[in-house]
């Protein structure tokens, strides 16, 4: 028999006038789900170009967007420095007391948030927020909770996947890409 947290939610329509936060997790998501460690405590990462185009675009709506992820990384550290993404919650084994700390200090509700998980840390958050999303590769019981999956795998551009996604449902994706291109013209 099934227990409820492995069930698919019922969750009101998303009204997507109403998203204001894109939250990713980070290793499956954004990365490939390898953690490669070198000498010295070095720890690699491999993040997608794609994916980083898609934070570039953001920078042009009203969104905000970041990450909670159960592990702390430089590298991680250093991709949000690169791609100017402020919010960076790393360390954090309970997502959703990180995500309601997130929700008081904004004034948002769980109606304002999109959120990309690939595991089972990752549930509970996918659960209560307007609209979840999985990498193709996100583990098949977890993938079966989203609202939606990308056709791409984690780390090979299933977050810009959903940013795309996103930005298409608010009606914006052609504004944003234009005001992408004015700022590189």
């Amino acid at each position: 028999m099934e227990r409820n947290c492995m069930l698919r939610p019922n969750k009101r329509v998303v009204h997507w006038n109403e998203i204001k936060l894109l939250l990713f997790d980070c290793d499956g998501v954004i990365t490939d789900g390898r953690i490669i460690y070198g000498n010295e405590g070095q720890e690699l990462k491999h993040f997608h170009g794609h994916d980083g185009m898609g934070f570039n675009l953001l920078k042009h709506t009203d969104l905000e967007y970041g990450f909670i992820t159960g592990r702390s990384s430089e590298a991680l550290e250093r991709r949000c420095r690169d791609l100017k993404v402020s919010l960076l919650f790393q360390g954090v084994a309970n997502k959703m007391e990180c995500l309601n700390g997130i929700l008081k200090d904004r004034g948002l509700s769980f109606n304002n948030v999109v959120f990309m998980g690939d595991d089972w840390n990752d549930v509970p958050v996918m659960r209560k927020v307007a609209f979840s999303a999985s990498p193709a590769d996100a583990q098949p019981d977890v993938a079966k909770i989203a609202d939606w999956v990308s056709a791409f795998r984690g780390g090979h551009g299933a977050v810009r996947d959903l940013i795309n996604y996103v930005l298409i449902h608010k009606g914006i994706y052609e504004k944003t890409v234009l005001a992408y291109l004015d700022s590189i013209c």
